[in-house]
């Protein structure tokens, strides 16, 4: 008898585990759909109400599907060619700060991070310091506009970019996981510094510098900053920065109207959601080919063993 109580005692208990699982992947499945509707309202607000008239907004606010669509934001954004002009330069600014900052931070911290470079430890200090202290904004100015003469020029948009002590330490994370037997097997093998870095280090670690790349091409795209220190020409500014001057025109108008000072009429409102999506769109539509090396590249160094 005690036998049999035995067996049906160890029988429930499996089926209580199974159970108690079923009711935590319940929770943790409506937690994540509560949590992506979370997410998705907001982004759908600003997409949907790009497409809102002025005038639905002015009177309903901002809704979930608006009761008048129109086009006037984005015929406001695109009129004219300046809109061409900056995405122009800011291709051209994360085509060409992208890779180099890659490469340059790759080496870089390829030197932080080699088990046989001397001054490897003061190295990572000062970069660790850099990080903390920050530069002069005075000395930072003189030496990009006048030592170099890179006022008005895309390279001061992109040369000032191209080490980030941050992204540094992700890739000094990520070479540390190479183990040291490669680098002795490549040195027997007569291979030069040079070779093992390219042929050898760099392929095992390009989730990382898939993350470092992501995040490169985001800093750059999403700069504003230097070109309004060093880019006077209108032609010349970047995406974020003529949205910016875009936005604080605008603003301006809508003040004089509103003051009865003009007869201006701008869709204020729909005119920021309509360069919001303007801004984030192309960033959507590529992250998804790289969320896979985004997710292993952000976790290198995280577990050992």
């Amino acid at each position: 008898m005690s036998r049999l109580n035995t067996t049906l005692a160890g029988a429930k208990a499996p089926r209580n585990q199974i159970q108690g699982n079923r009711g935590f992947d319940i929770f943790v499945g409506v937690f994540v759909a509560l949590f992506t509707l979370f997410c998705f309202v907001p982004f759908w607000l600003v997409v949907i109400n790009s497409f809102a008239s002025e005038a639905n907004i002015a009177r309903n606010g901002f809704q979930l599907w608006p009761e008048e669509f129109s086009l006037d934001a984005y015929t406001y954004v695109f009129k004219g060619k300046q809109v061409y002009y900056s995405y122009r330069n800011t291709l051209l600014i994360v085509g060409i700060g992208t890779p180099l900052a890659v490469m340059v931070t790759a080496m870089y911290a390829y030197v932080l991070a080699h088990p046989k470079v001397r001054y490897s430890r003061q190295l990572s200090f000062l970069t660790y310091f850099t990080m903390i202290m920050g530069t002069s904004m005075v000395g930072f100015y003189i030496l990009i506009s006048t030592w170099f003469g890179l006022r008005d020029s895309l390279w001061a948009l992109i040369l000032p970019r191209l080490i980030n002590p941050f992204y540094a330490f992700i890739l000094v994370a990520a070479y540390r996981g190479v183990p040291n037997e490669i680098y002795d097997s490549a040195a027997l093998d007569g291979a030069n510094d040079w070779r093992v870095f390219f042929q050898i280090v760099l392929p095992i670690i390009v989730p990382a510098l898939a993350t470092v790349t992501l995040f490169f091409a985001l800093y750059y795209w999403n700069d504003w900053w230097l070109a309004l220190l060093f880019i006077d020409d209108y032609k010349m500014h970047p995406l974020q920065m003529m949205i910016r001057s875009l936005i604080a025109s605008i603003t301006a108008s809508s003040y004089l109207a509103a003051e009865n000072m003009t007869d201006i009429a701008i869709p204020t409102s729909a005119v920021k959601m309509a360069v919001v999506c303007i801004t984030v769109g192309p960033i959507i539509l590529v992250y998804p080919f790289v969320q896979k090396f985004f997710v292993k590249g952000i976790t290198v160094g995280a577990v050992k063993g």
